[in-house]
């Protein structure tokens, strides 16, 4: 019900601007240069090239692996303690509107001649909400009862979320605003998907490689198996 009736406003919404919305032809745009596949694959080589370019791709691919564990783990392991999944779909819906309302706030803070000073100063925060995420997991079988966890429990959890979106945004913002700053506008396009991409990657592999080493970083101990660590998934059968 909820999609279907999400989807309904997408549809309406948008069929109202395509009949409703008329293009302002007073105003002629800059022509962005267009190019063929090999032509701009060559632009993009030379734009990678650059050394600014080359220094700054690799600081995004980098700058986000602190972020990774507390990410990508923090639900999963929220679950594993007992946490509903519904539980913590529901908490997820106090979070839109911030969501909406983030953007418009830190674009303000973006907007002048040095955006990423909002990425450099969220970024501690957000490293220290780690930890919190960490004591958020340990602190889940100390407060569990038989009908669940206290109400206090969420609301530190909510409130560690709207905190964590906050930081997550700020930085989300500032290098947006930064990609478009330093992007060439002839080649805007290819420019900004380009530093955007390797920014989203940024993000994904440390998620990814944090997942994958999950299972070998958890210590466990198996009832009844002395020394006994379980810590691949045949041991754990075993």
């Amino acid at each position: 019900d909820f999609l279907f009736f999400w989807g309904a406003v997408f549809l309406v919404t948008t069929t109202l601007v395509a009949f409703l919305k008329k293009e302002n032809q007073e105003i002629i745009p800059a022509k962005e240069e267009t190019k063929g596949i090999t032509d701009t694959y060559k632009l993009l080589f030379s734009i990678i090239k650059m050394p600014a370019v080359l220094t700054f791709c690799l600081l995004i691919l980098t700058s986000k692996v602190g972020f990774s564990a507390a990410d990508a783990v923090t639900g999963l392991k929220l679950v594993e303690e007992g946490v509903p999944k519904e539980h913590l779909a529901l908490l997820a819906v106090p979070m839109v509107p911030l969501q909406i309302i983030l953007p418009l706030v830190i674009s303000k803070y973006t907007a002048g001649p040095q955006p990423l000073n909002t990425f450099y100063k969220a970024m501690p925060y957000r490293l220290l909400l780690g930890l919190e995420f960490a004591f958020l997991v340990w602190w889940a079988p100390k407060v569990k009862h038989e009908g669940g966890f206290p109400v206090y429990y969420y609301a530190v959890v909510v409130l560690s979320y709207a905190l964590h979106q906050i930081t997550l945004y700020s930085m989300y913002v500032a290098i947006m605003a930064f990609n478009a700053k330093v992007s060439d506008p002839l080649i805007g396009g290819t420019y900004m998907t380009l530093l955007n991409t390797v920014s989203n990657l940024g993000g994904n592999w440390p998620s990814t490689v944090a997942l994958w080493l999950v299972d070998p970083l958890t210590v466990k101990e198996c009832a009844g198996a002395q020394n006994h660590t379980c810590a691949t998934a045949a041991a754990t059968e075993v």
